[in-house]
């Protein structure tokens, strides 16, 4: 059973709810926006290696785009998983109660766990080209 929150805390407990949804779209957007860097970065090391060397052959490759908007997505979709979990636990603590929610935590966790690996691997690739 979820520990019941007294109504003297429920205030409290509406603003410390409302910090961490605004703490999650600050998240979501620089996910968006490390995702429209990432995408153009293909763009601008193509550019960089032929004002190098103009004669130089440049891949044109699409994974970076591919992974920027990835990271989009993944912004977008955290966005809207804010939005339902900012509500689900207002509902909580109009109920008076409250319980965590670790399974959220794990799936974020992961799923930028990957995409970092993805980054990684794609930096590698691409850092005997230059």
């Amino acid at each position: 059973m979820p520990p019941e929150i007294s109504p003297d805390k429920k205030a409290t407990e509406y603003l410390a709810n409302e910090r961490t949804f605004l703490a999650w779209i600050r998240t979501c957007v620089a996910v968006i926006s490390l995702g429209f860097v990432v995408a153009r970065f293909g763009v601008w090391l193509r550019e960089l290696a032929t004002q190098i060397n103009p004669k130089v052959e440049t891949e044109r490759t699409s994974f970076s785009l591919f992974v920027g908007v990835a990271m989009m997505a993944l912004g977008g979709a955290l966005t809207l998983m804010a939005a339902w979990r900012y509500r689900a636990i207002n509902r909580a603590i109009d109920r008076g109660e409250f319980q965590a929610d670790r399974g959220l935590v794990t799936v974020v966790t992961i799923s930028v766990a990957l995409l970092g690996v993805v980054m990684i691997a794609y930096l590698l690739s691409t850092a005997k080209h230059l």
